[in-house]
């Protein structure tokens, strides 16, 4: 089974795609300065090296931080308020409650001894630089390694230079053949050509070469591409022809960035004026995307769909574009400084808004399909593809928000998302954005009411049970005045489940009654019919009925099972444990908690697993097994901190946690009880499931 990436203490850094060349020196200086100081910030222009400079490092020290290296890649974030966010998300954490971000992660750094490293800071330096101080000053074992093209102006920050590699004449006494540039060159060249060797033929064109491109990484990587039709001759003729024709044309330039976009200006001149076209366009998209997003976004009568996959082609060949491949499918991505390139052309082209446009009818009705299918057998592919897609349906949501006519459309957009928001770990972004979008778009409309009633959902997720109610009730008015009554039977729901997080069974089992009579012949059985059906089995035990409640979560499941349905299906199971327990089968009850625990795993449920695990501690008092109680109750503490409101603060949950605690304390005696405790609390969350389901030893 997948594990989200936010519970692998080791980090998230992500695989190095290429061989590391030279910079020894450098990477020497990054170790001193990060044992000196809590903050280096790496800076250099764009296409120097300073992302895979800080890349090699990461993948060096990994082993130093016990809590792992982390990285949050801010390169196509456009809107600062959203810095926090981003950052958390790369964490993986999955914080459902309505606390401030920079508390949330605060919080989850807290005593880890860890390195956190955030990529390309200096469109965002304000808030990063905010964030950062926050971090440092309240977590004592955090370090922090940034890259930038400007440092980030604290006080105790230490900027490390990345210079352009050395080039031959640098040092005099070395030898052409050792020389950082030519061995970047070399390297890159042998990849694209298998069979090109360095040698007493071409070290001196090699060497000249270099020169010309001031040992510019992203230059070097650029002129090996074309060694598949040039000789190293030609290609230094052809540089110093664009030179020449650069030095004309920009007088006020610098010189390497006069070098770099010399280099970029000549891989877009080697591409054919279709695949200069594409892209431009391909930089609409943030982060990676897929094929099937390039055909739909940038094809038209001058680019037809059936050349995109030639093209794209073309793009990987000249190093224009990335390729990733796993075991979700095959990816694509523009280097930064190359969609920033392509960004200037889109511009030019007078394009810019008409491919922001496609960009957002792309994901919007990638949204719709993945709700529709999101019930159903392939909801672990929805929940993977929707993650990957995070980055673009940002993108997507930040044009539609700030673009006048286009607002609604993220309105319909962010409430199609429904379940990304509450079972896919981003319930903090998607109540910001829900707001946004409610916010510009004040008049009543059947759009309002479902953005509404998901903002309901995604509030009662983070144990605002009063924000829940507040949305579900202003939901339920204009619903009546707009004649939308699934609307209404939703804001049943939602209301119901308020009540139950408040603790009102009685109206609980009214409103969620009333929203299970009404949803029962509407196909949409989720979000609406089968977590009711979860919740009032919930209020069933909670007031004795253990039979009525046991029956329900049966059929449930039935239907589940028939559906392939598995998110809700790990709810009930959970839920089914309850009455079990209660009924005094702790054994059949472990077998339902245990289940939900697994089925849990495929997903980033951060919220499932801990109240899935409160029950599973009390199955194990009940089991005679306090001392691993004791131990999940040390887990859940500071797990329960980072991911929100503790027992999201519902009666139902809380008073059964203080009895738990309780009776390990009268079994253990508290003493021996605190020591367990606190080697629980040394566990992540995975571990702790783990624990739960038998899979790691007590002792281990």
């Amino acid at each position: 089974m997948a594990t989200p990436s936010g519970w692998r203490r080791e980090g998230n850094l992500p695989a190095e795609l290429t061989s590391f060349v030279g910079r020894t020196r450098l990477l020497a200086n990054l170790k001193r300065h990060l044992g000196e100081s809590r903050l280096v910030t790496v800076t250099g222009i764009g296409g120097v090296g300073k992302s895979r400079t800080v890349l090699r490092f990461a993948h060096q020290v990994r082993a130093q931080y016990a809590d792992g290296v982390w990285f949050a890649d801010l390169a196509r974030l456009q809107d600062a308020g959203m810095v926090k966010h981003t950052i958390a998300s790369a964490l993986g954490i999955a914080d459902q409650s309505s606390r401030a971000a920079s508390e949330t992660l605060s919080d989850w750094v807290a005593d880890r001894q860890m390195l956190l490293i955030i990529d390309t800071c200096e469109h965002l330096v304000q808030g990063c630089a905010e964030l950062v101080e926050e971090l440092l000053n309240s977590n004592p074992n955090l370090k922090v390694l940034a890259t930038s093209r400007q440092s980030l102006h604290l006080p105790y920050e230490h900027v490390v230079p990345v210079p352009p590699l050395q080039v031959p004449g640098d040092d005099p006494a070395e030898s052409l053949f050792t020389n950082e540039s030519v061995q970047l060159f070399a390297a890159r060249a042998g990849a694209v050509v298998p069979d090109f060797v360095l040698d007493e033929h071409n070290i001196g064109t090699v060497a000249e070469l270099c020169r010309r491109l001031d040992g510019i990484p992203l230059a070097l990587e650029l002129a090996a591409v074309r060694l598949r039709a040039l000789s190293v001759e030609q290609i230094l003729g052809l540089l110093t022809d664009r030179f020449s024709l650069l030095a004309g044309a920009s007088r006020t330039a610098l010189p390497r960035h006069q070098t770099l976009r010399a280099a970029i200006g000549w891989s877009h001149e080697l591409c054919d004026p279709a695949e200069r076209l594409l892209w431009a366009r391909l930089s609409v998209f943030a982060g990676d995307f897929e094929l099937d997003a390039a055909r739909a976004v940038c094809a038209d009568e001058q680019l037809p769909a059936e050349r995109i996959t030639d093209l794209v082609t073309g793009l990987v060949e000249k190093s224009v574009l990335l390729i990733t491949s796993n075991h979700a499918g095959v990816r694509y991505k523009l280097i930064d400084t190359l969609a920033e390139y392509g960004e200037e052309w889109l511009d030019k082209l007078g394009q810019r808004q008409r491919m922001r446009h496609k960009h957002l009818e792309y994901y919007l009705s990638l949204a719709r399909r993945s709700e529709d299918a999101w019930s159903g057998p392939r909801q672990i592919y929805w929940f993977i593809r929707m993650r990957q897609e995070h980055d673009n349906v940002r993108a997507a949501l930040e044009h539609a928000l700030r673009t006048p006519g286009e607002t609604p459309l993220a309105l319909t957009l962010l409430s199609s998302l429904w379940f990304m928001w509450v079972c896919c770990g981003f319930a903090r972004e998607g109540r910001l954005y829900l707001e946004r979008a409610l916010d510009a778009n004040p008049s009543a409309s059947k759009d309002r009411c479902k953005a509404l009633w998901v903002l309901s959902y995604v509030r009662s997720a983070q144990g605002d049970s009063v924000g829940a109610l507040e949305a579900a009730e202003q939901c339920s008015t204009e619903a009546v005045r707009v004649g939308d009554s699934k609307a209404v039977i939703l804001a049943s729901k939602m209301q119901g489940t308020a009540a139950l997080l408040q603790g009102d069974l009685q109206k609980a089992s009214a409103l969620l009654g009333v929203a299970i009579e009404f949803n029962t012949d509407n196909k949409e059985l989720n979000p609406g019919l089968l977590p009711a059906i979860v919740e009032l089995s919930m209020v069933l035990s909670s007031q004795g009925e253990l039979y009525e409640a046991e029956s329900l979560l049966k059929d449930c499941l039935q239907v589940c099972r028939e559906r392939g349905e598995l998110f809700v299906s790990s709810y009930a199971h959970w839920a089914l444990s309850l009455p079990r327990l209660a009924a005094g089968r702790p054994r059949e009850a472990l077998e339902n908690a245990q289940e939900s625990l697994r089925i849990k795993r495929h997903f980033h449920d951060t919220l499932g697993i801990l109240i899935a695990l409160e029950t599973t501690a009390r199955i194990y008092v009940a089991l005679d097994e306090v001392e691993l109680a004791a131990r999940l109750l040390g887990a859940l503490q500071p797990n329960w901190r980072t991911a929100g409101l503790p027992q999201l603060g519902a009666p139902f949950l809380t008073v059964e946690h203080e009895k738990c605690v309780k009776e390990c304390e009268r079994t253990l005696g508290v003493d021996r009880y605190r020591r367990t405790f606190e080697e629980g609390m040394r566990l992540d969350l995975e571990e702790a499931s783990a624990l739960a389901l038998g899979e790691q030893d007590l002792q281990s």
